[in-house]
């Protein structure tokens, strides 16, 4: 059985950074990604790292954020800088293997 757990979550001022945790059990993933959802909008897809390490970043985090995972250890981060208002939003691990699992999510609040 698949687990997701994602920390480290929380408030930060503008400009401020977060680092983002997932840690994996059950499976050997092709894809693990962080996908965030404001209030009143979609889920959209922030980064995903395949598992050779290539990396795919939303054009609104693009310089800002960085994924990053550790095979070893199934797990996979998000390095947050530079946050804006508009970063807000409950942040979701997702990685595939056969099927594609999620993460309970945690809340980041970015105040102005």
């Amino acid at each position: 059985q698949v687990h997701l757990v994602e920390s480290g979550g929380g408030l930060v001022q503008a400009g401020g950074s977060l680092r983002l945790s997932c840690a994996a059990s059950g499976g050997i993933f092709v894809t693990m990604s962080w996908y965030r959802q404001a209030p009143g909008k979609q889920r959209e897809r922030v980064a995903y790292v395949s598992r050779g390490g290539l990396t795919n970043y939303a054009d609104s985090v693009k310089g800002r954020f960085t994924i990053s995972r550790d095979n070893s250890k199934n797990t996979v981060s998000l390095q947050m800088n530079s946050l804006k208002p508009e970063d807000t939003g409950v942040y979701f691990c997702n990685a595939i293997d056969t099927q594609s699992h999620w993460g309970q999510g945690t809340q980041v609040t970015v105040s102005s």
